[in-house]
């Protein structure tokens, strides 16, 4: 390998891409055209850098496994950062076992951790964790030291567990430091603010107010009923109800606990569950239909009665009755959830990330469009969907992840 070659991969290394095109900026043989790509990609052209990494990969043919192996992986992290959720995985753990076999255990690490992030953003925290589990840090320089760390907090957050975030932050922070890269050290500092934001609002005896991430966790471990407007469940000690595929038993669910501890009359629970503007007697027989489904699903943690104006909801145990929902009332909050860390998108990753259809993700797009609150650039499969993040709260942790319990 020459001397400039070396000299952009310790650049790149460094984060500094610039000072690597600066070397490799006019060459075209293999080792310059994957040292190109890479740096691409830290610029943000995510477009050019991946046609650079498989040209490359093409360059270097089929004598050279360790070189093509570790394009597979640049090509994995590119398509990480442009939220191409979809790109095969299969060839990034072919190009981690060969990685393996041939002594490259550090670039192997890369690749796992490649896997284990895509895996926390759709949502998969267990396979992550095993994936985590699979090998020890320990030897592994502080970049990826640092990588490890951001994951394993990646985790802890999502799952409300507050203490282990930041323990897993600290460490992060070292090694971030001890790495010295400032795009790392940029990356520990925002998840340290997620977990310094507002993380939900809180919906309670007809008030609301924002939880902090701590709160949160106090609250998930109480004995409330909790009715989760993010993931569409309902749960109480320990036990969780899905109704996230029952969208109308979920909107009575949430109408009654919104109300609790008092009643909510038939007229409004027809509105918001049918969204008929007139209350006739076919609503009402519907609606019975819908109470009595409803008093089913929930009978273990609470019955629903009727009262002279309308249904009340009423706890089999617990004292109290919450409803958690989004910090900003809007429709498409998931998506918009998603779109708030900054990143591009393509709709084909918010479908994966979010376990739905990708044609209901681009009708959320489209009406969030209209209104102004997204943005596209791009067209056709390169389409991609942003937005600001929201100023002053914790995204993150509202992506549709299993939460303590589950």
């Amino acid at each position: 390998m020459d001397s400039l070659i070396t000299a952009a991969a310790r650049a790149l290394a460094a984060g500094d891409p610039l000072g690597a095109l600066r070397c490799v900026a006019l060459r075209d043989d293999a080792p310059a055209l994957a040292l190109r790509g890479i740096a691409m990609a830290q610029l943000g052209d995510f477009v050019r850098s991946r046609a650079l990494v498989r040209r490359a990969a093409r360059a270097f043919g089929p004598r050279e496994p360790v070189a093509r192996a570790r394009c597979v992986v640049a090509e994995a992290e590119i398509a990480l950062a442009s939220r191409e959720l979809s790109w095969p995985m299969p060839a990034l753990d072919a190009a981690c076992r060969v990685l393996e076999v041939r002594g490259d255990h550090v670039n192997a690490a890369h690749a796992r951790y490649l896997k284990a992030r895509r895996l926390v953003l759709i949502g998969r925290l267990d396979e992550a964790e095993r994936t985590l589990a699979e090998f020890d840090p320990a030897p592994l320089p502080p970049a990826l030291k640092a990588v490890h760390e951001l994951v394993v907090a990646g985790i802890a957050m999502r799952r409300m567990r507050t203490k282990v975030a930041r323990a897993a932050l600290a460490r992060a922070d070292r090694a971030a430091h001890h790495a010295g890269i400032p795009a790392l050290l940029a990356e520990v500092e925002n998840a340290v603010l997620v977990l310094n934001r507002p993380a939900v609002r809180q919906i309670a005896g007809g008030a609301d107010r924002l939880l902090m991430p701590r709160e949160v966790e106090v609250l998930l471990a109480s004995r409330a009923v909790i009715v989760d407007a993010c993931r569409h469940e309902v749960r109480h000690a320990g036990s969780v109800i899905a109704l996230a595929k029952r969208p109308v038993l979920f909107t009575l669910v949430r109408a009654l606990a919104e109300a609790w501890p008092a009643d909510v009359s038939r007229e409004v629970l027809v509105s918001r569950a049918f969204r008929a503007r007139r209350v006739d007697e076919s609503y009402r027989a519907r609606l019975r239909v819908e109470l009595g489904r409803l008093r089913r699903v929930l009978r273990a943690l609470a019955d629903v009665r009727a009262t002279k104006q309308g249904f009340v909801l009423a706890p089999q145990q617990a004292r109290e009755v919450v409803v958690l929902a989004w910090p900003v009332d809007q429709d498409h909050g998931d998506v918009l959830a998603l779109l708030a860390d900054g990143e591009a998108w393509s709709s084909s990753a918010l479908a994966l990330a979010l376990d739905t259809s990708q044609r209901t993700v681009q009708r959320a797009l489209d009406s969030l469009a209209s209104t102004g609150r997204v943005q596209w650039f791009g067209r056709g499969r390169a389409r991609r969907w942003t937005m600001p993040p929201l100023p002053g709260f914790a995204t993150t942790l509202l992506l549709p992840a299993p939460l303590p319990g589950d």
